[in-house]
């Protein structure tokens, strides 16, 4: 006699959520499934039913999706728009590890380059005009930017740009667009800026200092203890 429902089928309005034991063993999850989807199956519906499948904390393998899936959409007017878990999958692993990273770069980003990483970006060296720096976070930049800088270039609004000279030909923070001015004032000294999305969505170029305030996340030490 089975004591605990591996299955549970909730209505929504968006159609039908199916919550899975995650643990049983993955036989024993199956047959439940095909039981009370030859159910809801059997039944009469207007119209075709939307099924969203939430396999808790169970790993996934992509040919266990498909055999979930495959399941479910053999039986009549039941589609599978869904199959979601809160165990990570290895890609998923690396690519949010590889954009909490910072890359560092030493050289210079000639006319024609284009770097390009996942996360942060600390580029020791400048970016020649025709050159081109993009990032899926933070940019910074300990040289000159004469070339095109572009952070959070898979949509992160919260990026900045920084500089030891500012002198871009072109500058991107998500898909917001900063041509720079035709000319600088070329002086002998001068001080790291930074750019970044201000509350009228436009990008502002300010003193580096400001970034403790509107960034404060950027300056936090983890795995450390700092004092000054």
């Amino acid at each position: 006699m089975r004591t605990k429902q591996n299955v549970v089928i909730k209505g929504t309005k968006d159609g039908l959520t199916l919550h899975l034991n995650d643990r049983c063993s993955f036989d024993e999850l199956l047959v439940e499934l095909a039981e009370k989807m030859d159910v809801v199956g059997g039944q009469e519906h207007g119209s075709a039913i939307k099924v969203t499948v939430q396999a808790g904390n169970r790993y996934l393998l992509e040919e266990d999706i498909e055999v979930i899936k495959n399941l479910i959409s053999q039986r009549r007017h039941l589609i599978v728009v869904g199959v979601k878990s809160n165990v990570m999958t290895m890609e998923e692993a690396v690519r949010w590890k590889e954009a909490g990273e910072i890359v560092s770069y030493t050289g210079r980003i000639r006319s024609g380059q284009v770097l390009e990483v996942p996360g942060d970006l600390l580029l020791i060296g400048d970016v020649n005009p025709g050159g081109t720096v993009k990032a899926g976070r933070n940019i910074f930049i300990v040289g000159l930017l004469k070339g095109i800088a572009h952070a959070g270039c898979y949509g992160d609004e919260q990026a900045v740009i920084a500089a030891g000279r500012m002198m871009p030909s072109q500058l991107r923070i998500a898909h917001y667009l900063n041509r720079a001015p035709d000319r600088y004032e070329e002086e002998e000294s001068y001080e790291a800026e930074c750019a970044y999305i201000d509350a009228s969505n436009q990008i502002v170029i300010d003193r580096l200092q400001v970034l403790q305030h509107l960034r404060p996340d950027i300056s936090t030490f983890k795995g450390g203890n700092y004092s000054g």
